[in-house]
């Protein structure tokens, strides 16, 4: 393999990679928005299929790593804060 070659891979993965990193800062966002939403929910006062989708959804954030979980819920704050 040439050099170049290896060096034009070397980019290409390397802007794969941003790409990837930009997608879950975004993913981690709306995971964090969305698990700050269903805590602030008073399922007594939903309609049924609302409160299903929110079950739904609950679920989801449920069965996030909690490690993943806490970056997403710090990212809410920060951006919450005006970080």
């Amino acid at each position: 393999m040439s050099h170049e070659l290896k060096d034009q891979e070397i980019a290409m993965l390397r802007t794969e990679l941003e790409i990837l990193m930009g997608e879950r800062q975004t993913l981690l966002r709306i995971a964090g928005a969305a698990a700050s939403f269903i805590a602030e929910l008073d399922a007594g006062v939903l309609p049924e299929n609302t409160l299903e989708a929110a079950e739904m959804l609950a679920e989801c954030i449920n069965a996030t790593p909690e490690e993943t979980m806490h970056d997403a819920l710090e990212i809410v704050k920060a951006e919450v804060a005006g970080v």
